[in-house]
């Protein structure tokens, strides 16, 4: 599976996010050919495959046809970025072409003229928040952090960069930040995951023991 940019290649890119809901879209050199999305948090698994059926159907290709496929990183709840981020390998891995990794509110700056704060819910009484700069290619100055609404001020400069609150990602929005960063030479290599807290469950500090 390659990573590489774009340069002058023409490109039918396949994004898939599932940081929120499940996004899925096809874009062509910067044209929306497709999406669908499902704001349902806890059937990343059930929906993602239906919804690259769909997607692939109504832009009239096949997966022979894509190009690149991005992943958003999140930041997100654990099971809910595994599921979409592991489609997006399985996909590029299955057709051997360029996987790219894009944060997730980059999706929701992009294209923005002015400075924003984006905020999305990360559950638990608790947001996820990143600022950017003005510009279509949503250049991030800071995050993304995990804080609460109450503690959104102390880690945010709301009045350089104002409030964005979003309740979803589109995946269309994060296929085009991601072409149109490629064409500049940003690294999107990175797909892993971005969870900004730890895990619930964590090891054992030893084996059990076994009662007889």
């Amino acid at each position: 599976m390659g990573q590489s940019g774009m340069g002058d290649r023409m490109t039918t890119i396949l994004a898939i996010d599932t940081s929120a809901g499940t996004s899925v879209a096809i874009v062509r050199d910067g044209e929306v050919l497709s999406e669908h999305s499902i704001d349902e948090i806890r059937r990343h698994a059930e929906v993602v495959g239906d919804l690259i059926v769909r997607c692939l159907s109504d832009a009239g290709i096949t997966a022979a046809d894509i190009t690149d496929v991005v992943a958003g990183r999140g930041p997100g709840p654990f099971t809910g970025l595994r599921v979409g981020i592991a489609a997006a390998i399985a996909f590029a891995v299955g057709r051997t072409i360029p996987l790219h990794g894009v944060v997730s509110h980059d999706a929701v700056a992009w294209g923005r003229a002015e400075p924003c704060t984006v905020v999305t819910d990360a559950r638990r009484r608790e947001i996820a928040v990143s600022s950017y700069a003005a510009g279509g290619v949503a250049h991030r100055v800071a995050g993304p952090t995990l804080t609460t609404n109450d503690e959104l001020a102390t880690v945010a400069d709301l009045a350089d960069y104002p409030e964005c609150r979003a309740d979803t990602i589109s995946a269309a929005a994060l296929a085009l930040r991601a072409e149109a960063g490629l064409r500049l030479g940003i690294d999107f290599s990175d797909h892993r995951a971005i969870y900004l807290r730890a895990p619930d469950a964590v090891p054992s500090a030893g084996p059990k023991k076994v009662l007889s």
